[in-house]
């Protein structure tokens, strides 16, 4: 897979080889992302201006954009600098101003000379009863007026660059669309009637109507799922090439696993089961496995994953569980280590903390295969960190965990299999989009004994009624979360600061049974102020967001979330996931300050009708789409230029399918299909695929 393929040449030349694009247009292109004419023919139009040519404006709905011929009348100057400089002309049936301000008059005698005839567009509207058109868009003469497209594409412009300049650019683009192969599997584009790529950009760019330019028109949903399917080979190339990288295979005995369930009060779950047998299939089999657990808040998670850590020691070897932060490491320390017990296994914990004589033994004891299961942040990465046979890492909840990072894992040299998990239930395009190269599996079922939440919302208005209510609970021996929103570096001053909440609510139910965690306070003290309320010594956990993910205390039976309307679904979601973990019913109160936004009403509707996490996320990427869904700069998610995930989710599925299946029939992308394909990869700029092809 030498370079660029020919064809694509012309595509990829730079913009000032388009007529009418000079070097200053180039830059000022550039703050669109636009370097080359493939990038202007990936700038779709959103808009479409009808400037089919009319007889007269009489009975036309004002304002609207008019194409119209017309005789030039008298030219009236304005009486002072800045004025308006009005031209009356008049059509087969009516009559109406053209209005110019800051023109020449020389210029406009000569635009619109008296008594010519001349066809003008723009925008026509009633201004003091009479109908005017401010600068027109047009005002040619009758024999170049063909010039005027009937439907004029609109285009996202940048600051000094104009429609005019913009279409005359794409229009040269246009020239240059080659004749390409077909790459999507033919029964696809039979089935949606979808043109070919060359027919489809030409299309595009020339909308006829609203409709087409919905995400649904067949030239618009043929060239996104070009897009998703370039994404899915680069995102199936990756994966191809991590099963071809020989895996280990672990088959464990069983009996580790065995002697766990019989100990469990409980029996796991359908959806725990069928996790726990697809992790154990792969990690049996020679290719290396690359699988996603996603379940949501309480669908236990960790259970399915000490499951799998047991098959690594089982087959001989050691497992090593990693998180992103020091609390949730211990955390998830604490929720394996009776479970150990039970099994007899090994676990120790390695942070950032571990220094001198005590971390020089636990890598020893690593090393020599003493410890089979290690639990740990980012630390156990480090150079100086050696496993006796690791046979298994499993990544919890990292957005920032993608892709190339799981390639570093196995340019380690960790041929180990990776499990990675997530408590954020992501939307089924969006996952795909993230995490197309795994193989996923979903936790979908809450696990006995986990009891619903009753969910209320409430105005701030009623906040004296709130605080009596948590003073009796908190007598009765029950333990709240409050949280606020960020901290004073907010610029909006009427957000009330955890600070002053914390000395209210010490004031009404005195010292000692308060405590405070927010951002800016040293780790240690944060620490200290988690531990008090872990271990019941505090009552009410004043808090901002840092106790989103993974803190566990079962008796925290009420979680009060302020200013609500303020946070993301998704946030408020994993907010109150944080109680309803013990033995008592729990309540979520979702205070708001009126007057409520459209969307902000509807978020706390949503999640007082529903728990299921995967329900709430679907209703958030439509509301908010996919790049705010996971923070796009953050996520490792792509950024499509045509392709929208909200949607167009259903051909991210298809894509992913489509692109399997021809990678399972032409590894190496040989066959006419496969060098379409490739074409389309090098149209894509999908270069991380081109390397991974070369390579493999």
């Amino acid at each position: 897979m030498s370079g660029r393929p020919e064809t694509l040449f012309p595509l990829f030349a730079g913009l000032e080889t388009l007529e009418g694009v000079g070097p200053k247009t180039a830059r000022l292109l550039e703050q669109l992302d636009i370097t080359s004419p493939r990038d202007l023919l990936f700038s779709l139009p959103y808009a479409v201006v009808d400037r089919r040519r009319r007889e007269t404006i009489q009975g036309a709905d004002l304002p609207q954009t008019l194409t119209v011929e017309v005789t030039v009348g008298a030219h009236r100057p304005p009486r002072n600098r800045g004025g308006a400089y009005r031209i009356h002309v008049e059509d087969s049936q009516a009559d109406f101003q053209l209005v110019y301000f800051h023109a020449r008059s020389d210029y406009l005698a000569k635009l619109l000379p008296v008594g010519a005839r001349r066809v003008v567009s723009g925008k026509l509207e009633l201004f003091d009863g009479m109908a005017q058109m401010v600068h027109p868009d047009h005002a040619l003469p009758v024999d170049e007026a063909d010039d005027i497209p009937e439907f004029e594409p609109v285009y996202h412009l940048t600051q000094g660059v104009s429609q005019k300049v913009m279409f005359k650019a794409i229009q040269g683009a246009l020239t240059r669309v080659p004749d390409l192969a077909e790459w999507i599997d033919p029964t696809q584009v039979l089935k949606e009637n979808w043109p070919d790529w060359a027919d489809a950009m030409r299309t595009a760019h020339h909308p006829e109507a609203m409709d087409d330019l919905s995400p649904n028109a067949p030239a618009r949903a043929r060239l996104a799922y070009d897009e998703l399917m370039a994404h899915q080979l680069t995102l199936a190339l990756a994966r191809l090439r991590e099963r071809k990288a020989r895996g280990m295979v672990s088959i464990g005995s069983g009996w580790l696993r065995g002697k766990v369930l019989e100990a469990l009060p409980y029996r796991p779950t359908g959806a725990q089961l069928r996790a726990m047998e697809e992790i154990a299939a792969d990690m049996a089999s020679e290719a290396r496995m690359n699988r996603l657990l996603q379940g949501d808040v309480g669908s236990g998670k960790t259970l399915v994953a000490f499951f799998a850590l047991l098959v690594a020691v089982e087959a001989g070897g050691q497992g090593v569980m990693m998180a992103p932060t020091e609390i949730l490491a211990r955390q998830h320390m604490e929720g394996l280590h009776p479970l150990a017990e039970e099994a007899g296994v090994v676990l120790e914990i390695l942070t950032g903390r571990d220094k001198g004589a005590e971390r020089r033994a636990k890598l020893a004891a690593l090393a020599a295969g003493k410890i089979q299961i290690l639990v740990g942040t980012h630390a156990v990465f480090q150079s100086d960190v050696e496993f006796s046979d690791l046979r298994l890492a499993i990544i919890d909840e990292q957005h920032r965990f993608g892709v190339r990072q799981r390639m570093e894992l196995s340019d380690k040299g960790v041929a180990a299999d990776v499990l990675v998990m997530t408590a954020t239930p992501i939307p089924r395009s969006l996952s795909l989009a993230q995490y197309g190269d795994m193989d996923v599996s979903v936790l979908d079922e809450k696990p006995p004994g986990r009891k619903p939440i009753r969910t209320a919302i409430i105005g701030t208005d009623r906040m004296d009624e709130v605080i009596d209510h948590l003073r009796r609970a908190v007598a009765e021996g029950r333990q709240c979360y409050w949280v606020c929103p960020l901290v004073e570096e907010s610029e909006v001053v009427d957000l009330t600061s955890a600070e002053d909440r914390f000395k209210r609510l010490r004031a009404v139910l005195g010292d000692g049974v308060v405590g405070l965690v927010h951002g800016q306070m040293p780790g240690a003290e944060k620490d200290a102020a988690m531990a008090a309320f872990q271990s019941g010594e505090t009552s009410v956990l004043v808090a901002t967001t840092v106790i989103e993910v993974g803190v566990n205390v079962p008796n925290a039976t009420i979680m009060v979330i302020e200013r609500a309307e303020t946070f993301g679904l998704a946030q408020l979601h994993q907010l109150r996931g944080r109680v309803g973990r013990g033995e008592g019913a729990s309540t979520c109160l979702l205070m708001y300050q009126a007057p409520l936004s459209e969307g902000g009403r509807r978020r706390l509707e949503v999640l007082r009708e529903t728990e299921d996490g995967f329900r709430i996320a679907e209703t958030d990427l439509e509301m908010r789409g996919a790049g705010d869904l996971i923070g796009t700069a953050q996520s490792g998610l792509p950024r499509f230029r045509i392709a929208d995930l909200e949607r167009q989710a259903n051909l991210m599925a298809i894509a992913q399918s489509d692109a399997r299946a021809l990678l399972d029939k032409d590894p190496a992308l040989t066959s006419d299909r496969g060098k379409a394909a490739r074409v389309l990869l090098w149209l894509m700029k999908q270069d991380q695929a081109i390397r991974l092809i070369s390579v493999g």
